[in-house]
């Protein structure tokens, strides 16, 4: 199948691209940055040479992209608890994704598939088989929840629209140094010594992709799956790192009442600080953890024969591509074989 993939220099793009070129799909990019694309995929072992030089912003570059494709990923976006990027979000993440679900939806591609995230469907008092919209009002998780509503219009009116749902997304080959493994980086490191009480779907980069490639079913019609994962809290967390590293990790975890205004004071100090520099201890993170919300990952179980990898194996790749990325020197690793 032809398939366009936008944003897939991203983390999770870029693993996609990976996983459906090698499942014998013909990928197409959208990038700003040509130049990006092989820093992303080389790790990966992956080349792919139809590349759309142009920006999911702009129509004209998404009408091109799509041209010839039968199938479209859309995975392109600015994730980031930084409010510091709350404007950019807003108007990012919503518009591509009016964009390229609409216009793939008149091209008549099938599927069309939206990267989501749990974090879209996250709420106090859990979720339900229909996967109601979240209840978070932060600028990251409400340009998902906008983002979402938009595919469940289409795929209302009969549109073969896919929603994927990633959690929390760790693992290895990052390209971007994004929130999730930059936090874990600092907790290696021994500096982030406290955590919300309550806990958060997380996932493995190469389980979501594996997802969201085994998507690219034409003529089944809209569907939604939420990706594999863990339930995760503070106490699986650090005590993972300290079985794999044999290093200890003292911690604190305190009630999310707690930690959110301090979450927000921080976030009020880095709004005077150049963006480069962000201590990853965000209000929104610590409002999604504290709603503690569990999900029904079944559907990618029983249709594709997906199941989540094991937890310490994901912490356990991450901390070795830290320490292989020089992000991280190997003495943090600790016990834990990184050559």
């Amino acid at each position: 199948m032809k398939v366009l993939v936008t944003g897939g220099t991203g983390f999770v793009g870029a693993h996609t691209v990976a996983a459906a070129a090698r499942a014998g799909h013909d990928v197409r990019l959208l990038v700003r940055r040509p130049e990006q694309v092989d820093v992303s995929l080389a790790p990966l072992g992956v080349q792919v040479r139809d590349i759309v030089v142009g920006d999911a912003l702009d129509e004209q570059a998404v009408t091109r992209a799509l041209d010839g494709c039968e199938s479209v990923v859309h995975a392109a976006g600015v994730f980031s608890f930084d409010t510091r990027r709350a404007a950019e979000m807003r108007q990012t993440n919503l518009r591509t994704t009016e964009l390229v679900l609409r216009q793939a939806v008149a091209q008549g591609l099938d599927p069309v598939v939206h990267v989501s995230s749990t974090v879209a469907l996250t709420r106090y008092g859990g979720t339900a088989a229909l996967l109601p919209l979240g209840d978070i009002e932060l600028p990251y998780t409400q340009s998902k929840i906008d983002s979402e509503r938009v595919a469940r219009t289409l795929a209302a009116a009969g549109a073969p629209v896919v929603s994927a749902y990633p959690g929390g997304v760790y693992g290895p080959d990052d390209p971007y140094r994004g929130d999730q493994d930059e936090r874990l980086r600092w907790i290696l490191l021994g500096r982030f010594p406290l955590w919300p009480s309550g806990g958060l779907h997380v996932v493995d980069v190469r389980d979501a992709a594996a997802v969201i490639t085994a998507t690219l079913q034409p003529g089944r019609g809209p569907r939604r799956y939420v990706v594999p994962g863990h339930h995760v809290d503070g106490a699986l967390l650090y005590r993972t790192f300290a079985q794999l590293t044999g290093r200890r990790f003292p911690h604190l975890v305190l009630p999310g009442s707690v930690l959110g205004p301090a979450t927000q004071l921080i976030d009020t100090l880095q709004r005077r600080l150049p963006q480069r520099w962000h201590y990853p201890a965000d209000r929104e993170g610590t409002e999604i953890i504290r709603r503690n919300t569990r999900f029904d990952v079944t559907a990618a179980g029983e249709e594709f024969g997906i199941q989540a990898r094991p937890f310490a194996d994901t912490i356990a790749d991450t901390i070795r591509w830290l320490v292989r990325s020089g992000r991280v020197p190997a003495r943090y690793a600790g016990r834990l074989d990184t050559a």
